[in-house]
């Protein structure tokens, strides 16, 4: 499956999240819910996925954590607040170029549209 194919599915079932639950909810929520609803879509997702990094000769196991990787493609990153601050695109964009991954998605449930609330990061061109 395809990039844009994974992205349309992933931001579809948060419109449809976000449409049923409404904003404000824990991340953790939108979190399990998201994987449920993906996973009901037949995409193979991960929850809470520890991503290592190496610095030089420094293996760092536990560098950072991702809300959802989905397909092996695709980090989600979740959020339920006011505001995104711009540090959290910087922290998904710093992610996927960490990982060596080419998309990542920042989505803010506390946003009143999840139009207003969903970022598309990537790491260089993406082809597909």
């Amino acid at each position: 499956m395809k990039l844009n194919e994974i992205t349309g599915i992933i931001i579809n079932v948060a419109f449809e999240i976000h449409t049923t639950l409404g904003p404000g909810l824990l991340e953790s929520v939108y979190e399990v819910v998201m994987a449920h609803e993906l996973a009901n879509h037949g995409l193979k997702v991960e929850r809470q996925v520890v991503i290592p990094i190496q610095y030089k000769d420094l293996n760092v196991p536990r560098a950072f954590c991702v809300d959802l990787v989905v397909e092996n493609k695709v980090f989600v990153e979740l959020k339920s607040v006011e505001t995104l601050h711009k540090v959290e695109k910087k922290k998904v964009l710093t992610y996927i170029k960490l990982a060596d991954t080419r998309l990542g998605l920042l989505i803010n449930f506390g946003e009143a549209l999840i139009r207003d609330g969903i970022v598309r990061l990537t790491n260089g061109y993406i082809d597909e």
